[in-house]
């Protein structure tokens, strides 16, 4: 559990791994797109250049069928030149870039000049008409890329994408799987400490009714049972961890009453604990135990905050449909990038613990209550509130 939250070094470091491996991962992962599509409008504009050579080409070898000065010319070469253009879409055009005549268009649409026309914007915005001159006439051919120059730009997103996508389901579906085995390793080890604490109980239950018949002073008899009653409640709560409990509709005011008594037992007297709840009573749907391990383990949270010196608030808001729990200290505060990672398992600022206390809570809360659980505020050496929201 979170306690000296201005200390930054996390003894347990499982969750600073984890965000290692994401940031590693996630830098592979950009550098891999970056040099995909650094290679690909590589090859793009080289493509691009091969096309303006050989629109280029296409151009000199109209204008020179086109002009009939030029009688000594190779017509069957240039005609192989104009015809083997069957991917650039070309438009022949006049000094006013009215069109003339066009290739590789629609070939119903290019009947209509306004169709033509758009083109002409469109190619122009593209790129550079290339000028030809039949004599003492000025023309334009104009063309935009082909439909495979086209495609290969857009291709590197598209598998981008394809590649994210597919990262992005593999990490959901080994996420849920990790998920799984952390709930069943959760649960099993929460069921065998139950199971292990049960005989040991049962034992000292016992005793105790011995220690009575042989007379013991009730003083320590009845300090004993306390104890062992302790025990049989964390031995309880560790038997429901991955079962549905069966919630009850209970006073909220008692429940907190309860938690707040025994941790002020066993807190310092520079602990100062306030339990503020409304004039009339607040039920809710709870599991008890659980609930009360969820209160403790805050209330212990703020002691370490506060070490060992401060006061805690707990405040009930009764509303219509929902109650809220405020629990506030005079800690020493935890960041605002900390409020969300402090209920990840493992997180913890003190060199002796699990990090497993508030994690625990949220799982209890909201798994097992279908409540919330989080840092309403917090300000650095000032305290920390958490909120609990529970349904009517």
């Amino acid at each position: 559990m979170p306690g000296d939250y201005s200390n930054t070094k996390f003894y347990v470091n499982i969750y600073t791994q984890k965000q290692r491996w994401k940031l590693l991962l996630l830098l592979a992962a950009l550098m891999i797109g970056t040099a995909s599509l650094w290679y690909t409008n590589r090859l793009v504009n080289k493509l691009a250049i091969e096309e303006r050579k050989k629109i280029e080409l296409w151009a000199e070898a109209t204008r020179r069928l086109a002009d009939v000065s030029e009688l000594n010319t190779d017509i069957n070469f240039l005609s192989n030149v104009i015809s083997n253009n069957n991917t650039i879409p070309v438009i022949w055009a006049d000094d006013k870039f009215n069109p003339i005549s066009s290739r590789n268009l629609d070939s119903l649409q290019s009947l209509s000049e306004e169709y033509l026309r758009k083109q002409i914007v469109e190619m122009r915005a593209v790129h550079d008409p290339i000028e030809i001159h039949i004599g003492t006439i000025k023309q334009y051919i104009l063309y935009r890329d082909s439909e495979l120059l086209i495609r290969l730009r857009y291709y590197p997103y598209f598998q981008l994408a394809v590649i994210a996508l597919f990262l992005l389901v593999s990490y959901l579906a080994f996420s849920n799987s990790r998920k799984a085995e952390q709930n069943q390793v959760w649960v099993g080890m929460a069921k065998e400490t139950a199971h292990q604490l049960g005989t040991p109980l049962s034992s000292l239950v016992a005793w105790l009714e011995f220690l009575r018949l042989k007379g013991m002073s009730s003083d320590y008899t009845n300090e004993i049972e306390k104890d062992i009653n302790r025990l049989q409640t964390i031995t309880e709560r560790f038997s429901k961890i991955g079962s549905a409990p069966s919630l009850t509709k209970v006073n909220i005011h008692e429940v907190l009453k309860h938690s707040v008594e025994y941790i002020k037992t066993r807190s310092s007297d520079k602990v100062i604990f306030d339990l503020k709840v409304p004039a009339t009573e607040v039920w809710a749907p709870l599991n008890v135990p659980l609930f009360e391990w969820v209160i403790e383990n805050i209330l212990k949270n703020a002691i370490d905050a506060m070490s060992g010196n401060g006061k805690i608030d707990v405040n009930i808001t009764n509303q219509h449909q929902f109650v809220y729990i405020d629990i506030c200290d005079t800690g020493k505060g935890i960041p605002k990038s900390s409020y969300k990672t402090i209920f990840k398992p493992g997180f913890t600022t003190k060199s002796r613990g699990w990090g497993l206390g508030l994690s625990l809570s949220k799982r209890i809360i909201e798994e097992y209550h279908d409540g919330q659980i989080f840092v309403k505020n917090s300000e650095m050496n000032k305290g920390t509130t958490f909120r609990i929201v529970l349904k009517k």
